[in-house]
């Protein structure tokens, strides 16, 4: 890892980190660049995550050059379009709209990334070695416990430096299509995520609204 000269950080603490890393969406800055070495450092910390069976398997793309990230902006919207994933079940709704606002909020959101997706300043693709099409949920799990915490870890890394980011799937629908236009190799590497970089337009975030705790912690047993 090469942190020897980092960047100003935001002096957050572990506790303020962990429960203001947001999705963000329109708090993005658009007109302002994120230095190439910034990016780096945020990717050194996210490979100091944990990886099943010390593999690291981990890749991330960054795009920044303005015709990539047209191409990749209209990607992105195009897959929006699918409508992606299976809508909600009915047992998912009652926390979805646990909070009033909460649902229009991101939804609001979206519609403000889809329509300036092309002016955001970087994107990561993080991927990892290996495929889970039919595969068991041991190998399943072993592969995305290989890329999630190291790209949270980037996330982590992103907000106390002052960037914003927010996961996305929309690479899903048309994941081999964005594979070939970053010449990733779709038959080994899989695209775990889409997600916009930039600087935030403030850095104050507040610790989101969720469902009791008593309602998701169980002990001893369910």
């Amino acid at each position: 890892m090469t942190l020897d000269r980092p960047h100003a950080q935001l002096g957050l603490t572990t506790d303020q980190l962990l429960s203001t890393t947001r999705a963000v969406r329109k708090r993005l800055d658009l007109d302002r660049p994120v230095p190439r070495s910034l990016i780096e450092e945020c990717i050194d910390l996210a490979t100091q995550a944990p990886t099943g069976r010390n593999r690291q398997r981990w890749h991330f793309i960054v795009v920044t050059d303005p015709e990539r990230r047209r191409l990749v902006g209209d990607l992105f919207r195009r897959a929006l379009a699918t409508g992606g994933g299976q809508p909600p079940s009915e047992r998912d709704l009652p926390r979805m709209f646990a909070h009033p606002g909460s649902m229009e909020r991101i939804s609001d959101g979206l519609r403000h990334l889809q329509a300036n997706i092309h002016r955001v300043p970087a994107f990561v693709v993080p991927a990892v070695e290996g495929r889970t099409e039919g595969a068991s949920v041991l190998d399943q799990s072993m592969t995305w416990g290989s890329i999630l915490p190291a790209v949270w870890s980037f996330m982590l890394a992103a907000r106390a430096r002052g960037l914003g980011t927010v996961w996305t799937t929309a690479q899903g629908p048309l994941e081999k299509e964005l594979a070939g236009v970053l010449g990733v190799p779709y038959d080994e590497v899989m695209l775990a995520a889409f997600i916009p970089l930039a600087f935030t337009i403030g850095t104050d975030f507040r610790p989101a609204r969720r469902i009791p705790r008593d309602e998701v912690l169980h002990w001893e047993r369910w």
